[in-house]
């Protein structure tokens, strides 16, 4: 049996309920970037390895599982985080497949090897902020948002490090940050390969950002049609409503 803390829930992670997850308003609860990128990231059906890195409540884990086989590690830092997922794979039988580790994505090296991993997924905190003063009052959402535990090339570096030549890296970001994102992508022989863009809407400015890169690809950038989330009557589009309810 699975015990909840006081300020958890159980959540449906997917329309048709066969996902599901703990979260809590006080820790952690996962947004449609996570969404976006597990639907966005190509991944092995039948065998391989995955790693995510920063996996929060353990939700790409847990959505990728429904398209693949092969195996996931999801890497956490905050301790009630990985906690969190943790018992959300044993909520849904998953603990055979899906493997969560508390620790620190910048001091892996004894735990994982090296160049094992087929696809590497990332949603990393999105802003460098360099002043407390500017940080979020929860702890653990500064944590998750905020470049307080590692910066975007602390991360960048742990991919290149552990996804196989040929292998894919796939994150979510902001647009703001992109042409950080894809210097970093080339410094570690990470080629950039697919690039989307998110709109809010139609006459909005885009808000969020998917890049996928090959370790020691050929040079050669897709840049893939915009995906945008709310018709303007608010509601959702239909490859919007498609992605989230798949």
């Amino acid at each position: 049996m699975v015990r909840l803390k006081e300020d958890e829930r159980i959540d449906y992670a997917t329309k048709d309920q066969t996902i599901k997850i703990i979260q809590s308003e006080n820790v952690f609860s996962f947004s449609l970037d996570a969404v976006l990128l597990a639907n966005f990231t190509y991944v092995p059906i039948k065998r391989g390895n995955i790693l995510d890195l920063g996996t929060g409540n353990g939700i790409i884990p847990l959505l990728l599982s429904r398209k693949t086989s092969a195996k996931i590690t999801g890497i956490e830092i905050q301790q009630r985080l990985a906690d969190m997922a943790k018992r959300s794979m044993m909520l849904n039988h998953l603990t055979e497949q899906i493997d969560i580790i508390q620790h620190d994505l910048t001091q892996l090296q004894s735990l994982l090897p090296q160049s094992h991993f087929d696809v590497i997924t990332c949603n990393p905190p999105y802003f460098a902020t360099p002043a407390s003063t500017e940080h979020n009052k929860n702890d653990y959402l500064t944590i998750a948002r905020h470049e307080v535990c590692c910066t975007l090339e602390d991360v960048i570096q742990a991919c290149k490090r552990y996804v196989r030549p040929g292998g894919k890296v796939s994150f979510v970001h902001r647009p703001e940050r992109l042409i950080d994102l894809l210097t970093l992508f080339r410094n570690y022989r990470l080629e950039p390969k697919r690039l989307r863009f998110i709109y809010p809407k139609i006459g909005k400015n885009a808000n969020m950002v998917l890049l996928e890169g090959v370790r020691d690809g050929k040079a050669g950038l897709k840049l893939l049609p915009p995906l945008y989330i709310y018709q303007a009557d608010d509601t959702y589009t239909d490859e919007a409503r498609a992605i989230i309810y798949e």
